[in-house]
């Protein structure tokens, strides 16, 4: 006999409750209809990739690139609208951007 089978014999006109059902995940950050740019550059002879075209809050875009970074371990920047990650990794971030939810678009090479 378990704690369930217990409590209905003590409490016989007790309704059990349902158990809480999973609500739909709220997304991490503001997702826009419009592709997220991702592009790759060279510069000073290092290469950068640069995710551009995002127009949420500035609160959910440095969001967005610290997560980036952490996900990646490696350094970067949020300046003028845009996110800077250090070195080619345009394919593992457009990955993660798919999983979060957004629309990436890869531009050049």
């Amino acid at each position: 006999m378990d704690i369930s089978d217990q409590l209905k014999n003590l409490f016989p006109d007790h309704i059990p409750e349902e158990a809480d059902t999973p609500k739909p995940e709220k997304p991490d950050y503001w997702l826009q209809d419009a592709p997220i740019i991702c592009k790759y550059e060279k510069r000073k002879g290092k290469p950068i990739t640069i995710l551009e075209g995002y127009n949420g809050s500035a609160a959910d875009f440095k969001k967005l690139a610290k997560d980036l970074k952490s996900f990646l371990s490696v350094g970067g920047s949020f300046k003028n609208e845009t996110i800077i990650i250090q070195g080619d990794y345009r394919d593992k971030i457009m990955e993660f951007l798919k999983q979060k939810g957004f629309k990436v678009k890869r531009v050049g090479g």
